[in-house]
């Protein structure tokens, strides 16, 4: 199970280093603003918060990242980013737009359940 675990924190890393780079580098291009359906005005004015966004995001894979370099010692840093992942989603999916909830903080929940069950 521990296999699985840190598999689907990869998965969860991975994840958030796709939202970093939509939200720093591609928020204004076509594919972006396609992906969050933005008007170039809207992308144009938002671009600022929207790269501190994906800052945020980077933040949540280095953790991860840390965590699973640490192996089994590192335990409580995956379950802390993990959580942030977690309440970040549903916080996201509670104020913003539903679909958060199941592209972030599902699968954040699922990898923290495995992570609790080895």
């Amino acid at each position: 199970m521990s296999t699985a675990a840190n598999i689907a924190i990869g998965f969860v890393a991975l994840l958030h280093a796709y939202f970093l780079v939509l939200e720093m580098f591609l928020w204004d291009k076509r594919f972006g603003m396609r992906t969050f359906r933005l008007t170039p005005e809207f992308a144009a004015a938002s671009k600022g918060l929207a790269a501190n966004q994906g800052l945020y995001n980077g933040f949540l894979v280095a953790g991860l990242v840390w965590g699973l370099a640490l192996g089994t010692a590192g335990i409580d840093v995956k379950v802390f980013f993990l959580a942030c992942v977690i309440i970040a989603g549903l916080f996201g999916g509670a104020t913003v737009n539903r679909n958060i909830l199941f592209v972030q903080a599902v699968p954040g929940i699922i990898a923290l359940a495995l992570l609790l069950a080895t």
